[in-house]
C-alpha cells in the first residue's frame, strides 16, 4: 500500500499488449510531464534509509531509452514473471506494520512487486533512469504504486493488478508523482493528460 505524507493515509494493493514499431507516430500524451520536485512516499522515504546505495543520484537526464524489440520482451517477461511469482499481502499481513517497502521473496504489497521489476530491469541493463517507481491514484481513489518505464515510444506501465504492459494514459489511473529521472532519492509531481490537478495532493 502507498502512503502520502500527510494526505493520503492509506492506499490499497489489489491483486500483451502488442506493440507495432514499424510506422508508429506518437503523441506528446504519450509521455508523462514532471512539474516540480515533491515529496517522496513515506515508504520510499525509510527505503532509502535502509537503502542508501538505491537512492543516489543518477546524473543528467539523457532522455527516454530506445525500445527495442529485445527490450520490449524483456519488459512484457519481467512484469508477467514477478507479477506469476509473487503473492499479494498487505504490509500488516507481511510485516504488521502499516508502511514497509522491501524486496519480495514470495508474497508482497504493491510496491515490493515495483522493487523486483525495477531490480530485474537494472540487471538486465536496463538504466534506472528509465525505471521510475510511481504512485497513482486508482478510480476508487485509493493509491497504488507501479513502476513507469520511460521509452522513446512513450511511457509504459508495470502493474502487478495485469500481465498486459500499457501506455500511461491508457490505464485509467491518476498519475500524482514519481521518481526523479536524475536522482533516484528525488521524486517530482506530474502533470499532462489524465493527471489533472496533482499539485494539492503534494
Amino acid at each position: 500500500m502507498v502512503q502520502f505524507k500527510s494526505v493520503i493515509k492509506k492506499g490499497a494493493c489489489i491483486t500483451g499488449l502488442s506493440l507495432m514499431f514499424a510506422g508508429q507516430s506518437f503523441a506528446t500524451q504519450d509521455f508523462l510531464s514532471p512539474i516540480e520536485q515533491t515529496n517522496p512516499p513515506i515508504g520510499h522515504y525509510e527505503f532509502c534509509k535502509v537503502r542508501p546505495s538505491e537512492c543516489k543520484v543518477i546524473g543528467r537526464d539523457q532522455g527516454p531509452m530506445h525500445l527495442s524489440r529485445k527490450a520490449w520482451s524483456k519488459i512484457i517477461s519481467v512484469n508477467a514473471s514477478v507479477n506469476n511469482n509473487i503473492q499479494p499481502l498487505t504490509d500488516m499481513q507481511i510485516h504488521g506494520v502499516e508502511e514497509r517497502w522491501s524486496y519480495p521473496q514470495q508474497v508482497g504489497d504493491c510496491e515490493d512487486y515495483v522493487l523486483l521489476k525495477r531490480h530485474k530491469l537494472m540487471k538486465a541493463g536496463f538504466s534506472p533512469a528509465d525505471l521510475l517507481i510511481t504512485v497513482v491514484l486508482q478510480p476508487d481513489g485509493a493509491g497504488h504504486a507501479i513502476l513507469t518505464v520511460r521509452t522513446d515510444y512513450g511511457d509504459f506501465v508495470l502493474d502487478n493488478l495485469r500481465d498486459d504492459v500499457k501506455l500511461w494514459h491508457e490505464t485509467g489511473y491518476r498519475f500524482i508523482k514519481r521518481q526523479s529521472s536524475e536522482h533516484a532519492g528525488a521524486w517530482m509531481a506530474l502533470g499532462g493528460g489524465r493527471s489533472g490537478a496533482v499539485g494539492s495532493l503534494n
